[in-house]
């Protein structure tokens, strides 16, 4: 079968189920949205492989993969099979080399019909940090903690609003607290390629609304170039009054795990304070959270509020309420946004291009069988 390129192979036929041959560090790293682990070999393996490349031979190298090879054939087959009823996958390893190509030998050996992706997953790095700098107007929701900014983007998705969610792709709400209940973070290599092919997927005319974040959601980093982009375009403010979001994050917190709060309240001991921090855990171990939410936004608001004079966005939009209802609060913010003409201005403040870093960060090593 032929190659395809990286637009074709994500495309299409997409219900074909994609196969990653590369092994499973490689997978945990970051891989293709939806794609399978499907490693020709395990890590151990890949490590032998590579070092029999490095200090003996390419040849042997070769002998060595497909002694690993031969044996797991048959069971392959039975597991592709399973994965792809219909006999049709597609396939890649990292960057089009040894172990798609033997992968794909022995499943279209098999009946298989076999898409490859030409270049491998170092293409879709390379497509997917390029993605960050292509400018795109933007609509940006901000917000002291508590105010439901989170609700409001959901809400908006419901209403079917184009919506960024930074903070669902990396499984963490931004503070301190921000990973209670929460799956663990994906790794930043994830992260950069599920939030790629989001974008990716945006109608061209979208102006998609995204929460208001620092460069850092809680271990990720927001690639710096779309990062960027969110400082210059319009911002509209959520001006809750803190009793209600106290109240808010109070009836949030209290059905967690008080270790958890208790954790958290430790991790910002320093710029709480010795007495705030001891108040605050004395209030969780009594089950007063209003309390401990009144001593944490202390310091969360006084950081927000300093942000936010520091902004430069192109233009900056309070909405006030009285409320955290979601409904209530994405209308309100959908009218400001009619009234002030915000996505006019956002596809106005578009700017060119940024430069890129378009080399991926991945080093493979150079057995011909990583390839």
């Amino acid at each position: 079968m032929p190659r395809l390129p990286l637009s074709d192979f994500l495309q299409s036929p997409v219900d074909a189920p994609i196969l990653d041959a590369r092994a499973p560090v490689e997978y945990a790293q970051g891989h293709i949205p939806g794609a399978v682990s499907f490693p020709l070999f395990s890590d151990e393996e890949r490590a032998r492989i590579g070092t029999t490349y490095k200090q003996v031979s390419q040849e042997k190298a070769v002998l060595v993969g497909l002694d690993f090879f031969g044996p797991k054939m048959s069971r392959m087959v039975k597991q592709a099979q399973k994965i792809a009823p219909n006999k049709e996958v597609r396939l890649h390893c990292w960057r089009g080399g040894m172990r798609s190509g033997a992968v794909q030998w022995l499943l279209e050996l098999a009946g298989f019909r076999v898409h490859l992706l030409d270049k491998g997953y170092k293409d879709y790095r390379r497509w997917a940090l390029a993605e960050f700098a292509q400018p795109r107007p933007l609509l940006v929701l901000g917000g002291l903690t508590g105010s439901g900014k989170t609700d409001v983007l959901q809400e908006l998705a419901r209403q079917q609003q184009p919506v960024l969610d930074l903070e669902g792709l990396a499984n963490h709400k931004g503070s301190s607290f921000g990973a209670i209940g929460l799956p663990p973070q994906p790794t930043p290599e994830q992260f950069e390629n599920d939030l790629a092919f989001v974008l990716s997927q945006l109608p061209a005319d979208a102006v998609p609304w995204v929460e208001d974040e620092s460069l850092t959601i809680g271990s990720i980093g927001i690639p710096k170039p779309f990062f960027e982009q969110m400082r210059h375009v319009p911002l509209v403010v959520l001006d809750i009054p803190q009793p209600v979001r106290i109240r808010k994050l109070a009836s949030e917190y209290g059905r967690e795990d008080p270790e958890q709060l208790a954790e958290a309240i430790r991790r910002i001991s320093k710029r709480l304070g010795g007495l705030a921090t001891k108040e605050a855990l004395a209030a969780i171990e009594i089950g007063d959270m209003e309390k401990m939410v009144a001593i944490a936004l202390s310091y969360y608001d006084k950081t927000y509020s300093y942000g936010l004079a520091e902004k430069k966005n192109v233009r900056v939009v309070r909405v006030p309420s009285d409320t955290c209802d979601a409904v209530e609060n994405a209308s309100r913010v959908l009218a400001v946004a009619q009234q002030e003409g915000l996505r006019q201005l956002a596809t106005q403040s578009v700017r060119g291009p940024l430069q890129p870093d378009t080399t991926p960060k991945e080093a493979p090593d150079n057995a011909a069988w990583s390839q």
